[in-house]
């Protein structure tokens, strides 16, 4: 017996994101808000991250409802009908049930039901990993155009008494269509991960600790210095050898856009990677934290905001964070 030849599919060659949706907590919350259990300053959170202010959401108000609205400006902006999208990405660390995804949810919500909707935990980096994902998938004509969203909710996982982490993190949520291109709008990434420094970031407890009160809610908790390290060394190299993938140099790009982690590590980023004065650099977290898989689109959002000339210009987009995990890519921005 002969075995039929399977069909594969195909699809276009190029993609390119369409637009940017953004959606922050509706709380600012300032550093003296959060100085009494960590016996701290106004003054020494600025220095340490360059944060004066950051977003949280209110109480009832879930990650999956950010996602909501930055998905539904982002539709909104594309052109595209919400029936017409087919494959629905969220990064997240931050859906509060282990199942169902937040994506499938999330689908039905915008009108992209029976797209095919799965969640992503990639941390810092997830936002990164999704267009990779929607990028390569649209390519191979599984999908034709793809919802991408960060999405999270960090202030449910706050110990308001932990000094590694808990000034440091917002809430929100950021969204872009991705779809064909006639050209070229997605680079090929850089991106892997480092398991051996996987207690650097990271959850202080499991579930089952919890269940049988061995541990209080599980929180999460970092190794400042050697995530600082890694960050401002490895992570540079990661954003340098993007340049390279995508052939391009520093002088090329419009914008820089890095994981909003920490303003000491945006700023070390921009003097490695030697970058002219005409490159406008994200500095997003001075207002609304780090919002983990949510802070590179939240970011994007604000700069072409502030500086619609951006608009078809090449953005270098890095996320880095727990696992340890990392993705850069280089983008042209919509």
């Amino acid at each position: 017996m002969t075995t039929p030849t399977l069909k594969q599919s195909t699809g276009v060659e190029f993609t390119r994101i369409y637009s940017y949706g953004a959606a922050r907590g509706d709380l600012v919350v300032p550093n003296d808000d959060l100085i009494g259990p960590i016996d701290s300053s106004d003054e020494w959170i600025r220095q340490r991250t360059g944060i004066i202010t950051r977003t949280r959401a209110s109480e009832g108000v879930l990650a999956v409802d950010l996602a909501t609205d930055a998905s539904r400006e982002a539709i909104e902006k594309s052109g595209i009908r919400p029936d017409q999208i087919d494959l629905v990405i969220v990064a997240t660390i931050g859906n509060v049930q282990q199942t169902p995804s937040m994506a499938a949810v999330l689908a039905d919500r915008v009108g992209a039901n029976p797209a095919a909707a799965y969640d992503s935990n990639a941390a810092c980096a997830g936002f990164s990993y999704a267009v990779t994902q929607a990028d390569a998938l649209i390519r191979s004509g599984a999908a034709h155009y793809a919802l991408v969203v960060g999405a999270e909710k960090l202030s449910d996982v706050v110990d308001p008494a932990d000094r590694s982490i808990s000034f440091l993190l917002g809430d929100g949520a950021g969204a872009v269509v991705i779809g064909p291109s006639d050209t070229p709008g997605i680079a090929a990434p850089v991106w892997g991960s480092d398991g051996s420094k996987a207690d650097a970031v990271g959850m202080n407890a499991t579930l089952i600790d919890y269940r049988e009160g061995k541990a209080a809610w599980p929180t999460l908790r970092q190794e400042g210095q050697t995530v600082f390290r890694w960050a401002v060394w490895d992570m540079a190299k990661v954003a340098k050898r993007a340049l390279d993938v995508a052939g391009v140099t520093a002088a090329d790009l419009a914008a820089f856009i890095p994981h909003q982690a920490n303003m000491r590590i945006i700023d070390e980023f921009a003097k490695q990677l030697g970058l002219p004065d005409s490159v406008v650099v994200a500095r997003d977290i001075e207002t609304t934290g780090n919002t983990s898989a949510a802070s590179i689109p939240l970011a994007t959002h604000r700069l072409l905001e502030e500086h619609p000339e951006l608009s078809g210009g090449l953005a270098l987009q890095i996320g880095f964070g727990a696992g340890l995990v990392f993705g850069a890519q280089v983008v042209v921005l919509p």
